[in-house]
């Protein structure tokens, strides 16, 4: 699997959900912007379909006003809720400008493989890594992944090798 397919989530993910996600991405088109979906609804489209109660993106620093005293809020078109479903919104950290590359992509894309495996990772939740062995065992190109951490995490490169590996050992 090179590209995710969004149509995996079908019969998977509560239509609720589904709803939300394409309001939620609307809305922020709307507002401008840059956004792509991440978490379980991502992994899902990745190859690991599972259930899940939210929708996830990642957005450019323009969901946000960065007031001078430091302080951050969102804008208030910006939506954190559709119709009962949280929508959590996460940005790129400092030093995660290769994460800018995701938002890059299409309003509402799911976003690939490579940088999904390296949020799931850089999570402390042992759920995030079982999602990375889901990943793997669906199909994602692992090789490209490993490429992605070696050129922007490598301190992830142990963590990842034993996710393959645990993937493996459970595809035997």
């Amino acid at each position: 699997m090179t590209k995710p397919d969004p149509s995996l989530l079908v019969d998977v993910v509560a239509p609720k959900v589904l709803e939300a996600l394409r309001l939620a991405s609307e809305a922020l088109a709307a507002a401008s912007v840059r956004h792509v979906v991440v978490g379980g609804l991502a992994v899902g489209a990745n190859g690991y379909p599972r259930a899940t109660k939210d929708v996830d993106f990642l957005v450019g620093a323009e969901a946000f006003h960065h007031h001078p005293n430091g302080l951050v809020t969102m804008r208030p078109e910006v939506p954190f809720q559709v119709n009962g479903v949280a929508v959590d919104l996460l940005s790129p950290e400092a030093g995660e400008t290769f994460l800018e590359d995701a938002l890059a992509a299409p309003p509402g894309t799911m976003m690939e493989a490579p940088p999904l495996v390296y949020m799931k990772l850089k999570s402390p939740r042992r759920k995030d890594q079982v999602d990375v062995i889901e990943m793997i065992k669906g199909g994602i190109d692992s090789k490209r992944c490993r490429e992605y951490l070696a050129a922007h995490a490598p301190s992830f490169l142990v963590l990842f090798d034993d996710c393959v590996a645990q993937a493996e050992r459970e595809s035997e």
